[in-house]
C-alpha cells in the first residue's frame, strides 16, 4: 500500500510520539526499509537526524547523548545486519545503564515469506543487548509501541529498548489521532530495612567500603557518600566501567577500580563490609590461571544498599540521617593546577598536559585504555568536568560517545581521548563531527599497537612470546596516518612528538570551533 498524499502515515506517528516524548535526537544510518522515516522528518522539524556512516558509530552516539543529556536519543538502523554493525556499542550502553531507542526497519510484513537476502531474525539480535524488544504488528499499534519503548528506556535503570518497524506498517496511514502519553515509570521507594541494615554496619563496624555505581556517581550522589564517609571512616570507591563520573575541584574524591585484579584487589583489601549503591559486586574482566573471578575479599560481607532499578540518590540521603551524617561537610577536592610538562612526549605527559589546560566544564571521552593510567591523577585537582569511561569493555566506543555528548551538550568542550587501534573501529564518526561542527578535539595516544594485549601477553613469560605471536598486537608496518585520515574524513589534523607541540595543538583545539584531531606520537609498544 503506497501512503496517500498529507495522510498520517505509521512513520509520522513514530516521529510525532519520539518527539512528544522528549526524544529529539536520531543517529542515524538508514535503508530502503526505513526511507518513509527519513521522508516524513521534513514534517517534524523537531527531530533531529544526524547521518552517520557506520551503525557503530549510531549506538555509541545515542550512548555518548544520553549519558550527557538524561535522556534518551534514538537510532535508526537497517534490518538485522544494520542492528548487528551496532551492537558492540549497545552492549556498552547496556552495561552503562544508558538509556536508548533504537527504530530498525524490517522488511514488509507479506515480503517476509519470500526470504529474500537481507530476511533476518532481528528479535534474536536485538535480544542480546536490549531488555525491551517488539515488532510492531499494525499500524495502529505503532505509536503507542514507541511510547513504550521510550518509558522502557528511560527506566530506571536506563536500557535500551528495540522497536522494530516492517516497511509496510511504516507507510501504511494511520488514524489522525493524538499520539499517547509515554508511559510514565515509578521507581519504588526507600527500602528502609536495608537502610538500617547499612547504617548499623557503619556505626558498629570497622573496615567498610562504599562502591558506587550509575546515577550515584553525580555531585548529589558523591556529596552524600562522601559525608557518609566522613562521618563513619568508610572508604569511596567507583565501579570501574562507570558511565558517567563527575570530577575537580569542589567535589569529593571518588577512588575508581583499577583494571588489573591485582591492583583492584589491592583496593579492597582490608575490606570487611562493603555497601553496593547502583553498582555489582566487583569482578575480575577476565579469568585468569590461578585466580579468583570475584575480587570481594573473602571474608568480607556484601549488601546492597539500593539496586539501580530504585531511587538510589535518595537511597545514599537517607543513609546520611540514619548514621547522622546529613549535616556533615565532606572533604572536597582542593583546586591544583598541573605544570605543563617538556621534553620528549610520553603517555604520562599526553595526560599531565591535559589536565594543565583542562578547561571549566570539560567533557573527557576516555577510551585510552592503558595510555591514559596517569589521567585520574593528572585531573583529580583541576577544573570541573565530567568523565565518560569505557562501560562494557566493547572497543570503539570513545569517539562517538564524544560525539554524542558534543551534540547533548554543544556549549561544552569535549576532549576525546583515543587509543590508536581502537580508534579504527569507529574511525567514521570524525566525519559526522566535521559535517555537524561538533566542538571535539581528539587526541589519539598512537604507540602503533595494542597496549593491553601486548602486557597480557609478556604476562604469560617471555617464552610465550616469540614473533608471529607479537606480530598480533603490533600496529607497525605499514605504521597508521591519522592525521591523513582526519584530513580525509574533514577533521583539521597535525601531529605532534614533543610534550610543547601537544600544549600549542590542544590549545589550538580548544579554542577554535569545530572537530581538531592531534596524533601524539608515543615510543612504540614493541
Amino acid at each position: 500500500m503506497v501512503p496517500v498524499e498529507n495522510t498520517t502515515t505509521g512513520a509520522h506517528a513514530l516521529i510525532r510520539t519520539l518527539v512528544d516524548a522528549g526524544v529529539d535526537t536520531c543517529f542515524t544510518n538508514p535503508g530502503t526499509s526505513e526511507i518513509h522515516f527519513v521522508a516524513a522528518l521534513d514534517s517534524i522539524p523537531e527531530l533531529r537526524a544526524i547521518l552517520t556512516l557506520f551503525e557503530g558509530v549510531a549506538t555509541g552516539a545515542a550512548d555518548g547523548y544520553a549519558r550527557m543529556s538524561g535522556r534518551p536519543a534514538a537510532t535508526l538502523l537497517h534490518l538485522g545486519p544494520g542492528l548487528a554493525n551496532g551492537v558492540a556499542n549497545l552492549h556498552n550502553a547496556r552495561r552503562g545503564r544508558t538509556p536508548v531507542v533504537n527504530i530498525v526497519g524490517d522488511h514488509a510484513t507479506h515480503h517476509v515469506a519470500y526470504d529474500s537476502p537481507l530476511q533476518s531474525d532481528i528479535e534474536t539480535v536485538a535480544r542480546n543487548v536490549s531488555s525491551w524488544v517488539r515488532t510492531t504488528a499494525r499500524p495502529a499499534d505503532l505509536a503507542a509501541d514507541a511510547a513504550e519503548a521510550i518509558a522502557a528506556a528511560n527506566g530506571p535503570p536506563g536500557q535500551v529498548a528495540t522497536l522494530i518497524v516492517p516497511a509496510d506498517i511504516s507507510w501504511s496511514a494511520v488514524p489522525d489521532a493524538a499520539a499517547p502519553e509515554p508511559v510514565a515509570v515509578t521507581p519504588p521507594g526507600v527500602d528502609h530495612e536495608a537502610i538500617e541494615r547499612a547504617a548499623q554496619v557503619l556505626r558498629t563496624r570497622t573496615g567498610t567500603g562504599i562502591l558506587l555505581g550509575g546515577r550515584t556517581l553525580r555531585e548529589p550522589g558523591i556529596v552524600a557518600a562522601a559525608r557518609i564517609a566522613q562521618a563513619t571512616g568508610a572508604r569511596l570507591l567507583a565501579e570501574r566501567g562507570a558511565a558517567r563520573i563527575e570530577r575537580g575541584a569542589g567535589l569529593p574524591a571518588v577512588e575508581r577500580l583499577a583494571y588489573w585484579p591485582k591492583l583492584a584487589a589491592k583496593q579492597l583489601e582490608g575490606l570487611d563490609d562493603l555497601i553496593l549503591v547502583d553498582a555489582q559486586p566487583p569482578v575480575a574482566w577476565f579469568a585468569y590461571p590461578g585466580q579468583p573471578s570475584s575480587l570481594v575479599p573473602e571474608d568480607c560481607q556484601v549488601q546492597e544498599l539500593a539496586p539501580p532499578t530504585s531511587d538510589v540518590v535518595a537511597a545514599l540521603e537517607a543513609l546520611t540521617d540514619a548514621v547522622g551524617a546529613a549535616e556533615i561537610a565532606p572533604a572536597l577536592q582542593s583546586r591544583v593546577q598541573i605544570p605543563l610538562p617538556d621534553g620528549p612526549l610520553t603517555a604520562a605527559a599526553v595526560c599531565q598536559t591535559i589536565g594543565a589546560l583542562l578547561p571549566e566544564g570539560a567533557i573527557l571521552c576516555d577510551e585510552a585504555i592503558t595510555s591514559a593510567a596517569a589521567l585520574p591523577a593528572s585531573t583529580a585537582g583541576g577544573p570541573r568536568h565530567d568523565w565518560l569511561t569505557l562501560t562494557g569493555g566493547a572497543i570503539g566506543q570513545g569517539l562517538p560517545v564524544a560525539m554524542g555528548a558534543a551534540t547533548a551538550c554543544p556549549d561544552r568542550p569535549v576532549i576525546a581521548l583515543q587509543a590508536d587501534g581502537s580508534a579504527l573501529y569507529t574511525i567514521q564518526s570524525l566525519w559526522t563531527m566535521a559535517r555537524e561542527r561538533l566542538d571535539v578535539t581528539v587526541v589519539i595516544f598512537n604507540n602503533r599497537g595494542y597496549a593491553i594485549l601486548d602486557a597480557e601477553l609478556t604476562g604469560l613469560g617471555n617464552d610465550a612470546v616469540g614473533p608471529r605471536a607479537g606480530a598480533l598486537v603490533d600496529l607497525a608496518r605499514p605504521d597508521l596516518d591519522f592525521v591523513s585520515l582526519g584530513a580525509g574524513l574533514g577533521v583539521e589534523s597535525e601531529r605532534v612528538d614533543t610534550a610543547g607541540r601537544l600544549a600549542s595543538a590542544l590549545d589550538r583545539g580548544l579554542a577554535e570551533a569545530g572537530p581538531h584531531l592531534i596524533e601524539a606520537v608515543l615510543p612504540a609498544v614493541r
